[in-house]
């Protein structure tokens, strides 16, 4: 091909491969801060991942045009969740309901949000229940999986959310059942 047939070729295929780019490699990000009303105690605890308590009407309304691709609902169905469901998914929006209450809680439900939480496709992900409360305790449990202590962990959960001491207790019942997720090898 002739530098001049190149050039052109590259003046004309450069803009789709720079829309190609953005599209397939954008990482949407979500916003640092919220209104109260909105989405109490809302807080980016990592690139991807927003948490907080029960969203409001219209924040519910304005997720996907805030960058999120999933929410993940910790409140049980006598909570209104049908609602937030089809909201979300009115948006073309992933919902995943994983309901826990302090006695219900255990290894499994964990799991099942870090499954949702590791998958790359699903980010970000805003992650809440009605107060944060059952979000801190979910997150304290996560750091026990990712190795931390249980005071650590705790922690961790109290500075999004943890407040009630019948989910702490929730989480020093269940911390002891979840193994320390394998780390890969070099």
């Amino acid at each position: 091909m002739r530098s001049g047939a190149g050039a052109s070729l590259l003046r004309l295929v450069a803009p789709w491969i720079a829309v190609a780019a953005l599209v397939g490699g954008a990482r949407a990000e979500v916003p640092e801060r919220m209104e109260a009303g909105e989405i109490p105690h809302y807080r980016v605890v990592r690139e991807g991942l927003a948490t907080g308590g029960k969203p409001s009407a219209e924040a519910l309304q304005r997720l996907k045009a805030q960058g999120f691709k999933t929410v993940v609902d910790l409140r049980t169905e006598g909570e209104g969740i049908a609602s937030e469901k089809e909201a979300v998914e009115a948006q073309g929006l992933r919902y995943v309901s994983v309901p826990v209450s302090a006695a219900t809680l255990q290894a499994a439900d964990v799991l099942a949000v870090a499954k949702v939480l590791e998958d790359a496709d699903a980010a970000p992900v805003l992650l809440h229940c009605a107060t944060a409360n059952r979000v801190g305790a979910l997150w304290a449990l996560l750091k026990v999986r990712e190795g931390r202590s249980l005071d650590e962990a705790e922690g961790a959960g109290r500075e999004i959310g943890l407040t009630g001491d019948v989910m702490v207790e929730a989480v020093r019942r269940v911390a002891p059942s979840l193994a320390p997720r394998p780390t890969s090898s070099p």
